[in-house]
C-alpha cells in the first residue's frame, strides 16, 4: 500500500520518548513487553518488516522507534558480530550513558539475547581489549557532585606512570582499568586536570598504544568532541559505506538527550559550519528531512 514518509517524519521525528513508549505499549503486534525488566522490545519480525518497508532511511526509523535500552543492547551486539574495528561502539554505550541507562541496556541484553552483555563480551573478545571493555560495561558509576581531590591526584599519577612505562600497554594495566571503569565522570575530570599538570601534555590522544583506550577517554571526558569527529567522518565525501552509517547511529542515539545540542555546537566550532547546513548540502531525500527533524529537537 506504500508509506506516507512525510507524515512519518513529522510524527515520529517530532515525538517525545514518552510518546514512543506509549506507541510501543499500544502496538502489541509489533512490540512485546518484558515485565521483569520493565521495557518494550521489538518483535524480530517487526524489525525485518521495517527494514523492507522503509528502504531509504530504514536504520533511522527502526532505531528511533526502539526503546533506548534495546537500541543500545543491539548496538553492542552488532559490534561483537563485526569485530574489533567496531569495538568503539561498545565504548560509546558504556562511557556516555548514565548509570541507570547502562544498567537498562544490560537488562535489555538479557531479554534479547539470553545472556549477559558482560558474558558475551568476555566470551567473544580476546587479548588486551577484553579487560577494558568488560570493566566499562560492568560499571555503575557514582553520579553525585563530590570528588576527593587527593584520590584524583593519586589516580592521575597512576595514569601518568602507566602511559610512560616503555613496553607496557596502558589498557592491560589493572589500575588503569579500575580507574576508568569505577570512577565517577566528575572525578575523572579532576584526574584529567591533574594528569595534564603532571605530564605537561594532554591525556586525550596521548595513549599511543591504543586507539580504543583513547576513544574511552574521549567519551568519558569530552563526548561532544568524540561525536563531532564521528559526524565529520561520516559526512566526508570520501567516506566508505560503513562510515556513512555512523551518521544514523549518532543522531538516533543522541537526539533525545541534551548532549545533541552540545555535539552540534562543538561541530560548528570545530569545523566552521553548522551541522544542519552540512546535512542540508550533503544528504538527500526523506533521510535528510528525518535527520533535520531529529536535530531540531535539540534546539
Amino acid at each position: 500500500m506504500g508509506v506516507d514518509e512525510k507524515a512519518l517524519i513529522t510524527t515520529l521525528g517530532n515525538s517525545h520518548k514518552d510518546h514512543r513508549k506509549l506507541f510501543r505499549k499500544a502496538s502489541k503486534s509489533f512490540f512485546v513487553e518484558d515485565e521483569e525488566r520493565a521495557f518494550e522490545k521489538c518483535h524480530d519480525q517487526f524489525v525485518k518488516h521495517l527494514k523492507l518497508e522503509f528502504s531509504r532511511f530504514n536504520n533511522a526509523v527502526v532505531m528511533w522507534s526502539m526503546h533506548p535500552w534495546e537500541r543500545d543492547a543491539r548496538v553492542v551486539k552488532k559490534a561483537l558480530k563485526k569485530g574489533d574495528e567496531c569495538y568503539n561502539l561498545i565504548v560509546e554505550v558504556a562511557c556516555t550513558r548514565s548509570s541507570e541507562d547502562l544498567l537498562g541496556a544490560r537488562k535489555a541484553y538479557h531479554s534479547l539475547f539470553d545472556q549477559s552483555m558482560e558474558e558475551d563480551i568476555a566470551s567473544n573478545i580476546h587479548g588486551s581489549h577484553r579487560k577494558l571493555l568488560v570493566g566499562l560495561v560492568s560499571a555503575y558509576r557514582y553520579e553525585g557532585n563530590k570528588v576527593k581531590d587527593d584520590s584524583a591526584k593519586s589516580d592521575a599519577k597512576v595514569l601518568a606512570e602507566a602511559v610512560a612505562t616503555p613496553g607496557e600497554k596502558a589498557m592491560e594495566n589493572d589500575e588503569v582499568v579500575r580507574i576508568l571503569s569505577t570512577r565517577s565522570k566528575l572525578h575523572l575530570q579532576q584526574v584529567y586536570k591533574h594528569f595534564n599538570q603532571i605530564k605537561g601534555s594532554d591525556l586525550l590522544g596521548g595513549v599511543s598504544d591504543s586507539s580504543l583506550l583513547n576513544d574511552a577517554l574521549l567519551c568519558l571526558l569530552k563526548p561532544s568532541v568524540y561525536f563531532s569527529k564521528i559526524l565529520n567522518a561520516s559526512l566526508n565525501k570520501d567516506a566508505d559505506k560503513g562510515t556513512k552509517k555512523w551518521l544514523t547511529r549518532v543522531f538516533v542515539t543522541r537526539a533525545d538527550h541534551s548532549e545533541m545540542k552540545e555535539i552540534a555546537e562543538e561541530y560548528n566550532q570545530r569545523y566552521g559550519e553548522t551541522l544542519a547546513q552540512n546535512i542540508q548540502e550533503k544528504i538527500r531525500g526523506n533521510y535528510r528531512d528525518f535527520l533535520l527533524t531529529l536535530l531540531s529537537k535539540s534546539n
